[in-house]
């Protein structure tokens, strides 16, 4: 999935004992988690589904994480994620899909490889048990050949006995920490990572600049799925040396207080929201099927109003991929 100039061979600065990686990180890809289109009946489309994943590509993701979380993957059918993985495949060569807990993995892995899946973000069925987590990504590797990615979701974190053994399963090449509001966590997760020589592809929304001075070197992220230009703007400044980071990365935070806020999940709906505002989803597309019942309609209007607000001093500063 990485280059080899890319991947993380360095250790911790204490050799491997949990302290912080030393130098700024060499970047990665950004991943965007996309969203899948759909509407209130549940229905889907080819062609819009490639329109939006073709937009977000040309806003300057470098890949498309595919019914991961954001494009609700664990309520998908195999076939219908499969298709979602060789539509991003047409556009990119870098596209990760989820595995999740319910799935048959030997089945699932070899669907998600035949239809172009690069790597497979992987979340923990047992957080507890190193042994079945092991055995799982045995399984895992053993069906697709691919790279695996360690997902720290905040919903179900690797206990950190497991997250060691996971990080040491050879076919482990990157970790995303997706901690949300817990920064010692995210913290800790990223230098074990490092310390054990994996690349961190970071997911975590509300840290994200923070993240990758942590030692993060790639991005994961729902907040790339829709005004895809403020997370890649953010991003290419912290990884370009003598870059202004500061207002890239307040304007980044602000959205990200915008869209990962209580209730958490309604994030998705939020994106989509945005996506359709941005003309990248027809309007009757942007409905999340698992939208929560604290969100309320009252809050899109703002949001838009926001976002646009953002796009427009980033597309003023002249930093803007568009």
């Amino acid at each position: 999935m990485l280059n080899d100039d890319q991947t993380s061979g360095g250790s911790g600065a204490g050799g491997g004992t949990g302290a912080p990686p030393a130098g700024f990180p060499v970047p990665a890809p950004l991943i965007a988690a996309v969203l899948t289109p759909t509407t209130a009946g549940g229905a889907a489309d080819p062609d819009v589904t490639s329109a939006y994943f073709r937009g977000v590509v040309a806003d300057g993701a470098d890949g498309l994480a595919v019914a991961v979380h954001t494009g609700r993957g664990d309520r998908l059918p195999l076939p219908v994620r499969a298709a979602l993985v060789g539509a991003a495949r047409a556009l990119t060569p870098t596209v990760v899909t989820a595995v999740w807990p319910h799935d048959d993995l030997d089945r699932w892995g070899r669907l998600a490889a035949d239809a172009g899946a690069t790597a497979l973000l992987v979340a923990p069925a047992a957080r507890d048990d190193p042994g079945v987590e092991l055995r799982r990504l045995d399984r895992l590797s053993r069906a697709s050949g691919l790279d695996l990615i360690a997902f720290d979701l905040y919903t179900g974190p690797y206990a950190p006995a497991t997250l060691a053994a996971v990080l040491g399963h050879p076919a482990v090449t990157a970790y995303k920490p997706a901690h949300l509001s817990d920064a010692i966590a995210c913290q800790a997760g990223i230098w074990s990572a490092v310390a054990a020589g994996v690349t961190v592809l970071t997911g975590e929304d509300r840290m994200f600049v923070p993240s990758l001075l942590w030692g993060a070197r790639g991005a994961l992220v729902g907040l790339a799925a829709a005004a895809t230009p403020l997370t890649r703007t953010a991003f290419r400044a912290a990884h370009e040396p003598g870059a202004e980071l500061f207002a890239p990365s307040r304007i980044l935070d602000e959205f990200a207080a915008a869209t990962f806020r209580p209730p958490y999940d309604g994030y998705v709906q939020r994106m989509s929201w945005i996506a359709a505002d941005e003309g990248r989803i027809p309007v009757e597309f942007a409905v999340d099927p698992g939208r929560p019942a604290g969100l309320g309609d009252a809050e899109r209007a703002p949001l838009l109003a926001l976002t646009r607000r953002l796009l427009d001093e980033v597309e003023a500063a002249g930093t803007s991929p568009r």
